[in-house]
């Protein structure tokens, strides 16, 4: 199976790992607009044969048998790239946020439908086998009805130097700057941890949102207006009538990269949290029955699960789009977009209106 890659900055090393790790697929092609960045690419991967191309359309002109692109393409260019590829025939795989605003994300859900074609979202931590069985029991009724819900996505690249210094390197100085499309740790990691408590327990209606910048950090590095938020509290009621905190920080000191979901329902509570080596993706905590009362949790190791890019091959294969699609992306792009709304207003907002 063919697949080429658009955009070659730091994730595309991910996806290409991860797609020649699977039997039978190979990445083909990639394409790039930073040729430094994509000589740089092709240079570290040398041995793979991996051919490159200094646009999407003259890739797309002259690779005609692939079987599925990846987008990895900073989010303002997911939609314009997206509908390009979708245009040519071809499934897609497109990195999280799925666009910058609910409005762009509509314009691509409707497309893929129009297509017919293969469509999924890169919400990474939906591999964790352990968040799995947590989504599976709380679906199957087990423990009763969601009742409260706590959800926390905590990085620290603001405090420390686990990935590097922020304040020397474009990767993350883009993050913190609205004019270069970013819509701070909300569009960024926020994206994910809302994906993780949706997907789990249902989803939601309201939403409270206030969202935080640290001016103290500096104002402005080279072209870089530090304006984007570093991180926000979200009160949330959900539809199933669960109400719950969604919270996300760059400041959270001692976490390089872990989120924490905890579900807590009528007849029972779950827990996952998820670090950075993935050492913990397969645990799962559980407390019900005879262990309510005793304040004891149960630890159970889950079976290691199929990863995104593996289930985007097998989406393939059947021609069905696995999740989580181009809708669900859509659907978490609202939500993001109602609490800028709400931080705006101050106010609660409904995310149907």
């Amino acid at each position: 199976m063919k697949i080429g890659i658009v955009g070659t900055g730091n994730i595309s090393s991910r996806h290409l790992n991860e797609f020649s790790s699977i039997e039978n697929v190979k990445v083909e092609a990639v394409c790039d607009i930073n040729e430094n960045n994509l000589k740089k690419f092709l240079f570290e991967n040398k041995d793979k044969n991996i051919r490159g191309y200094l646009s999407l359309e003259e890739m797309l002109e002259k690779e005609k048998t692939f079987d599925g692109i990846s987008n990895t393409t900073p989010d303002k260019f997911h939609k314009k790239t997206t509908l390009q590829v979708l245009d040519k025939g071809y499934n897609i795989f497109c990195e999280k946020p799925l666009a910058e605003n609910y409005e762009d994300a509509k314009v691509m859900v409707d497309a893929a439908i129009k297509s017919n074609k293969v469509n999924m979202v890169n919400f990474t931590y939906r591999e964790s086998s352990a968040y799995q069985k947590l989504v599976e029991i709380i679906k199957s009724g087990r423990l009763g009805k969601p009742r409260h819900v706590s959800a926390c996505y905590y990085q620290s690249w603001l405090a420390s130097n686990k990935w590097g210094e922020w304040r020397n390197d474009d990767k993350w100085l883009w993050r913190l700057s609205t004019k270069h499309g970013s819509n701070g740790a909300l569009g960024d990691t926020g994206v994910h941890i809302f994906d993780f408590a949706v997907n789990a327990v249902g989803d939601i209606n309201q939403v409270f949102t206030d969202l935080k910048t640290y001016y103290d950090k500096g104002e402005k590095i080279n072209d870089y207006i530090l304006d984007a938020n570093d991180g926000f509290n979200s009160l949330v009621r959900f539809k199933n009538g669960a109400i719950g905190t969604i919270t996300n920080t760059r400041y959270a000191t001692g976490h390089a990269n872990s989120l924490i979901l905890e579900v807590f329902c009528t007849e029972g509570g779950l827990k996952v949290e998820l670090d950075e080596e993935r050492t913990k993706w397969s645990t799962l905590h559980i407390c019900e029955k005879e262990n309510i009362n005793k304040m004891s949790w149960e630890t159970i190791t889950c079976s290691k699960t199929e990863s995104n890019y593996q289930n985007f091959i097998k989406s393939i294969k059947i021609n069905k789009s696995l999740q989580p699609d181009f809708k669900q992306g859509a659907k978490i792009q609202k939500i993001i977009d109602s609490c800028i709304k709400s931080n705006d207003k101050n106010s609660w907002v409904d995310i149907n209106n």
